[in-house]
């Protein structure tokens, strides 16, 4: 279960250039020393070794991404980013089915309710962590007519936790 929590914008942007800035380093070493080998072993003196280098290349960025995923994910300098990279997915999970949520809320399902709000608190904090407050503009009056029909059905608008059970009550209720 994924929950929103608090983060302070201006460390969380510190902390995820200073993760990103890492992980771009890991990669240009990796890209490079890989193309360079791949010259060396199989390319042509004076001939073209596009295909080698773009070879090293690729390697070198399937060999970051393995590295972030098994070593770097769990360290505490990555917690903003991997925290970022959660609720940017968990939100995405919820835009695929937003059809469904929005059909969901306009039929006054409880779950839809509940995963509509999680998205509302998600994107709103999102947009603070990113620094793009004015990006929020169109949402407010969505946000705020939600926030009254679920205060009127007496739902909790405390919505900070993903439930995974939503999606399944949402199927059930055919929305």
């Amino acid at each position: 279960m994924f929950e929103i929590q608090p983060f302070n914008p201006e460390e969380y942007r510190r902390q995820t250039r200073r993760s990103a800035l890492i992980v771009i380093l890991i990669f240009a070493l990796l890209a490079m020393s890989l193309a360079m080998l791949a010259v060396s072993l199989f390319g042509e003196p004076g001939g073209d070794n596009f295909r080698w280098n773009l070879g090293g290349v690729l390697a070198g960025l399937l060999l970051t991404v393995a590295v972030v995923r098994t070593q770097l994910w769990s360290q505490p300098w990555m917690a903003a980013a991997v925290y970022g990279w959660q609720l940017k997915r968990n939100l995405m999970r919820i835009t695929n089915v937003m059809h469904h949520v929005s059909a969901g809320v306009q039929a006054g399902e409880p779950s839809a309710m509940k995963l509509l709000r999680f998205y509302h608190l998600g994107v709103t904090q999102m947009h603070r962590l990113d620094g793009n407050s004015s990006g929020l503009g169109p949402l407010v009056r969505e946000i705020d007519q939600l926030r009254e029909a679920m205060e009127a059905r007496g739902l909790d608008i405390e919505q900070t936790r993903l439930d995974p059970a939503w999606f399944e009550q949402l199927k059930k209720a055919g929305a």
